[in-house]
């Protein structure tokens, strides 16, 4: 019965922090899949003058070999991002249509789930 006991409260203290490593995971895992979306983004945006118009874009053009998913929600969900509307100084391969020029649609992405950090911070902001 002592063994018993001893086993019960090893565990109780086990599983919570276990809890907390796949979340301490998952937010690696989220940090690294943004890192590397937006750094596809930026050479992508280097090697075709434009930023692409979907993140499928850079899985066609073979920047990517196919779109991670995000961890907390587990789909290929994102939140993009427009680029910024200043076309002062418009890039080589920027597209102009009807006088305006067509930088692309996904200058950033974003999480998509509703859950907060354990820096407090929601992942939508990372």
């Amino acid at each position: 019965m002592i063994v018993v006991s001893i086993i019960g409260i090893l565990a109780a203290i086990a599983v919570p922090n276990y809890q907390w490593g796949i979340i301490k995971t998952k937010e690696s895992v989220l940090r690294e899949d943004l890192y590397n979306l937006r750094s596809t983004i930026d050479q992508y945006y280097v090697d075709q003058g434009k930023y692409p118009d979907s993140l499928e874009d850079l899985k066609t053009k073979n920047y990517l070999r196919g779109i991670p998913k995000d961890p907390f929600t587990k789909a290929e969900d994102w939140v993009t991002v427009p680029p910024p509307t200043d076309t002062t100084s418009a890039p080589a391969g920027a597209t102009s249509s009807g006088g305006t020029l067509s930088l692309g649609n996904v200058y950033d992405v974003h999480s998509n789930s509703d859950l907060v950090g354990s820096d407090g911070k929601p992942y939508k902001e990372y």
